[in-house]
């Protein structure tokens, strides 16, 4: 009796042991060196791809962003599945895609009324935009909702409406959507595009400097 209490007592101590290592190495040890490691070579990375102006934290150059006047660049609508009352620049709250077929009639529906509502906002005096114009990244969301960039098609349609309501030249704001356009991933992954949020950061210190 006395050896097997012995040995309940020896394997319970031992389980004890085993627990307060791995707790101590797989919750502790590790999740610090991983951190580490992480803040010292993907520090941007790893704290949110954070973007800033004018010293503070304005966004993630990861999520779309919603909200913006029509003095400043558009991003994709954002058909999700909830919103945020809250924090009105991030307005998802549940991303998702809408799930509908191609052939939906509420989907087309939704894309005319999308499509109209580009070529309107972005005809200005001097240059009409036509609906062929419209690529569709201006008129679908992403498959997450949150997609934070456009393409250059989208962002070259609103270039003059951009330019007219801030009092900027044409050219000026163009050059700014050809510097802010990165190139397909390793040159053949995706496709180019164009970050709406540190698009508009750069239209603001334009605007200011002028």
């Amino acid at each position: 009796m006395n050896n097997s209490v012995t040995n309940t007592a020896r394997l319970l101590g031992a389980g004890l042991r085993a627990l307060l290592v791995l707790t101590l190495v797989t919750g502790v040890i590790y999740p610090l060196a991983v951190t580490g490691v992480a803040q010292a070579l993907f520090s941007d990375k790893a704290n949110g791809s954070e973007v800033k102006a004018d010293g503070k934290v304005v966004g993630s150059s990861l999520i779309g962003q919603q909200g913006y006047s029509l003095d400043y660049f558009q991003p994709r609508p954002a058909n999700g599945l909830g919103e945020n009352s809250v924090n009105t620049q991030y307005k998802l709250i549940l991303s998702g895609a809408t799930n509908r077929s191609g052939d939906n009639p509420e989907l087309i529906k939704w894309v005319k009324e999308a499509k109209a509502k580009v070529v309107k906002e972005n005809s200005v005096p001097g240059y009409a935009v036509s609906a062929a114009q419209v690529p569709a990244d201006a008129v679908t969301s992403s498959a997450s909702g949150l997609d934070p960039d456009i393409s250059p098609q989208y962002a070259d349609v609103q270039v003059h409406r951009v330019a007219q309501r801030n009092d900027v030249s044409v050219a000026q704001v163009q050059k700014l959507v050809d510097d802010h356009t990165e190139g397909r991933t390793l040159g053949f992954v995706g496709e180019p595009r164009v970050n709406v949020l540190e698009l508009n950061i750069a239209l603001k210190e334009l605007i200011k400097g002028d």
